[in-house]
């Protein structure tokens, strides 16, 4: 037996051992993620199938000593050998080699001798694999290189497998193993494929020896003619790529590439970049890598020649996707190299194991990665982002044995893993770093350098529910681990300071519920139930029960806490566990944001709020001894009066609920009657208690609650006022929550003054005896005006000296801008109310303004900052939802508000300027001569900047923006409301009554839910005002006139637009009147939102807004809403004008001249609305009735409207591809024109005009099909004349119409009569150029030819003239177009190759 037919024999076995392992599903190779956990699976997995084993092991016995069958013998004791036999495998080999088999001797007839070994007889005549193994001769290695492993940067040696090659492995020589011919093939096409692939590079620098490329030399393909064989494939090669170009090589690379293995393509790319190239001027044979090269290689390439072989392996690699470089390995680990020496005495530890102690090393530094893949994030415990290049120090504790051991930190999904340990420590430690990870990805700190949302990404992952099992833990650290990552994936801390901070602005009290909008799927479901009836419904109850848990939280994540049971598991933890204040803290937090969501579901658990009542708001307790105390039961906190203020927003009825059965009423005197440094608290902690007090308190005044309460606290609450300017006057500026205290203190003043101010009122109506329809009025406050008269003194002087203050240091200055827009408030809520009372005495009042302008409010607003930047509306900012918002958990987006410019900022002067305003509003309510003293505010230039930007604005509206939109909403409406008063007094503000009526029509549609009264008020004062409107007076119909008689001087069909503003200027109070009657649906939510803005609080139902899903108030198209309802109520349109509801034709007529204002003077009014929407509301007057348009009044309007919407501006951009609002699509909307048009029309050329608009080139072809196929009896009525349409002929005729089925029903209807000149002279046009057109264009001759053959049959010698004399469209042509007299010699020899033959007919009309 040989050394080379024992490798052969060798290598077969490993072929055979992988087939067996693909073929036959049996256990893979581990790798190196592979845990024991994972490998003992595997085993268990494989006994459990039954799979017999591939390699077994038998006792084979002694040839020597006669355990064999054949002979010679020989007694004595056996001794056995283990053999290995593999399955499936015969016992001969298989012939290599077509010459035939041997015939094998029988053993009886042959030859022995007596000194002759049986063994080794039978040894070297069997051909078993077991003989082969048995037998295996190692080569003499002693001249052999030997290279040392390489370090590994791995805890574990790595594992290599036969399709990755080691570098430092000497491959195998095929001339040493001398292999068969079945290997032929194989080596043949591996060495093509090297040859095409490395010979890409010579081709491009031919100066590169191809023995540099060389990986397989062919010397393995046996017999005495390798090398001729080796040259000739080499020179068929060579010869073969030199024919081709580059673009043909690497086609043809990469075929090839795709048709074999991809692990024999990695072998040999990874055997090409292990080579060195050889150093200049050798002239010997280097074997380094285990490549050898011929001796007759060329010199080392050159520079550029090496920059452009880098740039093809970069051009690869990014072609090929490779993985990440493996680390070199590293020496096998010595005795010397273990951090603990074994001893002689431990059990098991006398033999040195490296394989099993390669965990023990010290971990190698980080390694880049070589591609540019995306890597996987890593955090600290402190939920911070590590840099995968960091190399940090081990003894942090941030190493660990996953799938990459040498850097630092944990992925997400070894934190769920972790978080899943029966390691109580590593629980803990997993919720800690989840809960930190949060909120830093709620702060944004994210955004830059991960690609997605960690938010989203946790969630998806099932994060919700992780977290509420870790909440049921017994173990108390892994539950305040799980309380403190809820805490930190629904609380955003910047939100809700953001909150507290707006708590105190005009309308400060009011708050959004933070619910998701409905999505897509929901509306799908809503729009699928539309057409059930009534009965077959389900509920919106059932709805929900019919959805799992899993469902729930995907769309609302608060929503699928609660399905859980949240709150009794909170319940039971403050007050069964009782745990750390911190735990506490979260708890409250947790309860305050699920209190915005669902107030009902936290009232009416069972006995969860009797806990917060007696154990964190007790009437009584003792100054704890430790700063901060073990535990906060027992105290009072702040977190649970903001929760009691949470949830007292949400109704009145809840607020009573809190104040009568739950005893809010005593604590707030409890807690409000001492002084803060009085309650047996931390100091700040006693003024976050007393602030959070007055807020609850000021929640329950703005219901007309807990007034009495102010009459018996009248004292403490004066007190509490007269500290302010000492506090003011001491050294340094207020504190953060001094400021607070003082502003939740002006806040509850300001409502319970709103309280005392509709005491009279109610006490009148209660002495009326009500009708038998009338509701029956709230019982009136405790409180009356003399009770909050005194209050005013005292705010006026404090007010001066924080005036005074903003001229002072930065410290004073900081608390007068805080403190100011409190008093402001609470002064504005004072002479609002006070015309109101018996007591008000106009004389005294007047001179009491009087001096209030003079001395305060005059110096005010000359010192009043006004910085753009800070808008919402305007944008400048970028407000909208932050990178880490989840649909399912809104929020306000507020990270960085405090930092950053905004509206927010403690120094925005928009709180100020807003408390200004409301204050100006009531005192130019009362003393209209006062009204030009503050002009100079209205006309300013910062002002006058700040309003035209808003007009140019288009906000976005979200669950983000919505909280600061609402403020700045309400500052603009201010603005305007104070222009309306002080423009027919003071000339400067008249100029600028333009841009007011401006800013009120953007303000319209912008206006939130609850901002009804707003929308309301401006409708009735502004938007249709004549003095906002300064063209109407001003010569602007006129000068319209005018410019029209000389534009289309020629065009008396024509509608002038200037009589038509003028008549509708005259008539904008029915203009207001029809618009206020379309929106009394409205009306309750007008009278609601009212009474909140007013300071009606006793009829006040609730402190929470409306949900923003609908949108704003009032839709962006608010002037086509006429129209819209007269469609919808009317139906198919089969009903005459007088068969239409009472007023419909004049609210038409209205509607229109009120869009022919806007679309004139006021154009950004409607520039929230597409132009296709604009079409598609107007087309609402040929479908809702028979013969409306046909009205002259709604004629003249709608000819005059279509005039302006077919101007070049507007008529480029209106996009009929995109689907109207409402609509499916607009082709919908055009067949059912059609469809009326043919009923109903009469031939108008008014409608007639309508249907030709989307009839133009530049639409899709699907309409024209439409009118030329299905409803090609339109076209003998369609007969608008070219001077009636107002749109250039060109857009109708360029480019060429390419759709032949467009053309065939053009020839059709040209050839049958139906489409005729005198008829439909447009479409006749239209259809002649695309005809002419296609018939004289360069296409195919097959397509053109029959309709050639056609005209020529058909004999039609006007259209045969027409169609073939064509020469172009000219709309002042009595024909509409021009013609040749004879055909041109181009088109007559087209005209001939069509035809086949000559045609005679060359002359023609012209």
């Amino acid at each position: 037996m040989t050394v080379e037919h024992s490798r052969i024999s060798f290598v077969v076995i490993d072929v055979i051992d992988i087939l067996m392992l693909s073929t036959k599903g049996m256990l893979q190779r581990p790798k190196p993620s592979d845990s024991e956990a994972d490998l003992l699976k595997e085993q268990e997995r494989f006994l459990v199938s039954g799979a017999p084993l591939a390699a077994k092991v038998i006792r084979r016995p002694d040839k020597r000593r006669g355990g064999g069958d054949g002979g010679g013998g020989g007694g004595g004791g056996e001794c056995q050998r283990d053999i290995v036999t593999i399955e499936d495998l015969p016992d001969d080999m298989p012939s290599l080699t077509p010459a035939p088999s041997k015939k094998s001797c029988s053993k009886e007839n042959r030859v022995r001798f007596e000194d002759q070994d049986t063994e080794e007889v039978l040894d070297k005549h069997d051909t078993h694999i077991s003989a082969v193994l048995s037998r295996i001769v190692e080569r003499d290695t002693s001249s052999s290189l030997v290279s040392l492993p390489t370090f590994s940067g791995t805890a574990f040696p790595r594992v290599l497998h036969r399709t990755e090659p080691d570098s430092k492995v000497r491959p195998v020589n095929r001339q040493e193993v001398n292999g068969p011919r079945l290997e032929v093939n194989r080596l043949c096409l591996c060495f093509r494929l090297f040859h095409v692939y490395s010979f890409t590079y010579s081709l491009l620098s031919p100066s590169i020896s191809l023995a540099l490329f060389m990986l397989l030399s062919g010397e393995g393909l046996g017999g005495p003619d390798r090398s001729a064989e080796t040259l000739r494939i080499h020179q068929e090669n060579q010869a073969m790529l030199q024919t081709m170009s580059r673009g043909e090589i690497l086609e043809e690379q990469r075929k090839l590439l795709a048709q074999l293995d991809p692990r024999l393509v990695d072998f040999i790319k990874a055997g090409r970049s292990h080579q060195d190239p050889a150093p200049p001027g050798s002239g010997e044979d280097h074997q380094h890598g285990g490549v050898a090269r011929d001796s007759t290689a060329k010199s080392v390439p050159s520079p550029s020649e090496s920059q452009q072989e880098e740039e093809m392996e970069r051009e690869e690699e990014e072609e090929l996707d490779q993985e990440d470089e493996e680390p070199s390995p590293m020496p096998p680990i010595t005795e010397e190299d273990l951090p603990l020496k074994p001893e002689k005495q431990w059990v098991h530890m006398g033999k040195l194991e490296p394989d099993k102690l390669e965990w023990t090393r010290d971990l190698p530094g980080p390694r880049r990665k070589g591609t540019q893949k995306a890597m996987q994030a890593r955090f600290d415990f402190a939920g911070s982002l590590i840099s995968p290049h960091e190399d940090l120090p081990t003894h942090l504790g941030l190493h660990h044995h996953g799938e990459e051991p040498e850097l630092a930190g944990y992925s997400l999904q070894e934190l769920f893993l972790l978080s899943r340990s029966q390691v109580i420590q590593q629980r803990s430690l997993s919720l800690n770093t989840l809960a930190s990870i949060l909120t830093k990805a709620r702060a944004g700190q994210f955004a830059s350098a991960l690609s997605g949302s960690v938010m989203t990404t946790l969630l998806d992952a099932g994060l919700l529910f992780l977290l509420r099992f870790a909440l049921d833990d017994n173990v108390e650290g892994v539950m305040a681990a799980a309380a403190h990552a809820i805490r930190a994936l629904l609380v955003s801390d910047q939100d809700e300071a953001f909150l507290d901070h707006s708590f105190s602005w005009p309308g400060g009290l009011a708050s959004f519920p933070l619910l998701p909008c409905s999505t897509e799927e929901q509306e799908e479901e809503e729009e699928e139930e539309q057409g059930l009836p009534e009965n077959m419904r389900l509920s919106a109850k059932e709805k929900e029960e019919r959805r799992n848990d899993h469902d729930v939280a995907r769309h609302d994540v608060v929503k699928g806490l609660l399905r859980t049971g949240l709150l009794s598991r909170l319940r039971y933890i403050l007050e069964v566990v009782r745990p750390s204040p911190r735990v506490v803290q979260d708890l409250l937090a947790v309860l305050t944001r699920i209190s915005r969501h669902s107030s009902h579901a936290v009232l009416d658990c069972p006995r969860l709020m009797d806990v917060v009542m007696s154990e964190f708001l007790p009437t009584s307790w003792s100054a704890p001894s430790l700063h901060p105390p073990p535990s906060v039961y027992g105290l009072p906190l702040a977190g649970a009066l903001k929760l009691l203020r949470v949830l007292a927003t949400s109704g009145r009825h809840a607020c009573a609920r809190l104040l009568s059965s739950l005893g809010v009423r005593e604590r707030l005197s409890r807690l409000l009657s001492p002084e803060p440094g009085e309650l047996l608290l931390e100091s700040g902690q006693a003024l976050r208690v007393s602030a959070e007090a007055f807020r609850l308190w000021a929640v329950a005044a703005s219901y007309g609650q807990a007034c009495d309460t102010y009459i018996e606290l009248y004292s403490v609450l004066l007190r509490a006022l007269q500290a302010v300017t000492r506090d003011l006057d001491s050294s340094g500026p207020l504190l953060a929550p001094q400021r607070q205290r003082v502003q939740a203190l002006l806040a509850l003043l300001t409502q319970v003054t709103h309280s005392a101010g509709c005491h009279q009122e109610l006490h009148a109506a209660m002495l009326r005896s009500p009708g038998p329809e009338d509701p029956a009025p709230p019982p009136p406050p405790p409180v009356s005006w003399g009770h909050v008269g005194g209050l005013q003194a005292p705010l006026v002087g404090q007010l001066k000296g924080l005036v005074a203050g903003l001229d002072g240091p930065a410290g004073r200055r900081e608390s007068s801008l805080a403190l100011i827009p409190g008093y402001l408030h609470c002064l504005g809520a004072h002479y609002h109310q006070l015309p109101k009372q018996n007591c008000f005495k106009p004389v005294d009042t007047l001179q009491e303004l009087e001096r209030l302008t003079s001395e305060v409010l005059q110096p005010l607003i000359s010192l009043l900052p006004f910085p753009r930047s800070c808008s919402a509306v305007c944008d400048l900012q970028g407000h909208g939802p932050g990178p880490e918002a989840v649909p399912s958990l809104p929020g306000l987006a507020s990270a960085g508000w405090k930092d950053g410019p905004g509206l927010a900022v403690p120094s925005s002067p928009f709180p100020l300027l807003t408390a200004l305003c409301v204050l100006l509003d009531s005192i130019t309510g009362i003393h209209k001569g006062l009204s030009s003293k503050f002009s100079g505010l209205l006309v300013s230039e910062p002002v006058i900047g700040y309003l035209g930007s808003c007009c140019r604005a288009t906000p976005n509206l979200s669950n983000a923006s919505a909280w600061v939109l609402r403020h700045e909403h309400h500052l603009l409406y201010l603005l305007v409301r104070l222009a309306h008063r002080v423009a027919p007094k003071d000339p400067a503000v008249a100029r600028h009554a333009s841009l007011y009526h401006q800013v009120a029509m953007a303000l319209l549609p912008w206006l939130l839910p609850g901002s009804e009264h707003l929308a309301h008020d401006l409708l009735c004062s502004v938007v249709f005002s004549k003095d906002f409107l300064p063209e109407s007076h001003s010569g602007g119909p006129e000068a319209l006139e005018l410019a029209e008689l000389k534009l289309h001087a020629g065009a008396p069909h024509l509608q002038a637009v200037g009589p038509l503003l003028r008549e509708a200027c005259v008539q904008l109070p029915s203009l207001r009147g029809c618009y206020l009657g379309h929106l009394a649906h409205l009306e309750p939510s007008v009278l609601g939102s009212k009474d909140a803005y007013l300071g009606r609080t006793p009829w006040v139902r609730s402190r929470l807004l409306p949900e923003l899903g609908p949108g704003p108030a009032l839709p962006a198209d608010w002037p086509y809403l006429p129209l819209v309802t007269l469609y919808e109520r009317t139906g198919g349109g089969e009903l005459q004008v007088e068969e239409l509801p009472r007023g419909a034709l004049q609210a038409v007529t209205h509607c229109l001249q009120w869009l022919l204002l806007l679309e004139v003077w006021r154009e950004g009014a409607l520039k929230a609305v597409t132009p296709v929407a604009k079409l598609a509301r107007l087309s609402c007057v040929f479908l809702s009735a028979s013969d409306l348009f046909l009205e002259r009044p709604v004629q003249r309007l709608l000819w005059a409207l279509l005039r302006l919407l077919t101007r070049p501006d507007r008529l480029d951009s209106l996009d009929l591809d995109v689907a109207p609002p409402g609509l499916a699509s607009f082709q919908d909307l055009f067949s059912a024109l059609l469809v009326q048009y043919e009923a109903v029309s009469f031939g108008d050329p008014l409608f007639g005009c309508w249907l030709l608009l989307p009839l133009q080139r530049r639409y899709s072809a699907a309409m024209k099909l439409a009118v030329f196929g299905e409803h090609v009896g339109a076209l003998r009525s369609l007969g608008v004349t070219l001077e009636q349409l107002s749109l250039p002929l060109e857009r109708y005729t360029s480019p060429p119409e390419a759709s032949l089925p467009l053309l065939q029903l053009y020839f059709r209807s040209l050839v049958t009569g139906g489409l005729l000149q005198a008829r439909c002279p447009l479409l006749y046009t239209v259809a002649l150029a695309h005809l002419n057109a296609f018939l004289f264009s360069e296409g195919p001759a097959q397509q053109v030819s029959p309709v050639a053959q056609r005209v020529r049959v058909k004999g039609l010698i006007v259209l045969k003239d027409h169609l073939l004399l064509f020469r172009g469209p000219q709309q002042d042509s009595a024909l509409g177009f021009h013609t040749y007299q004879q055909l041109p010699p181009d088109r007559a020899q087209r005209l001939e190759r069509a035809l086949g033959t000559p045609d005679s007919s060359h002359g023609g009309t012209h």
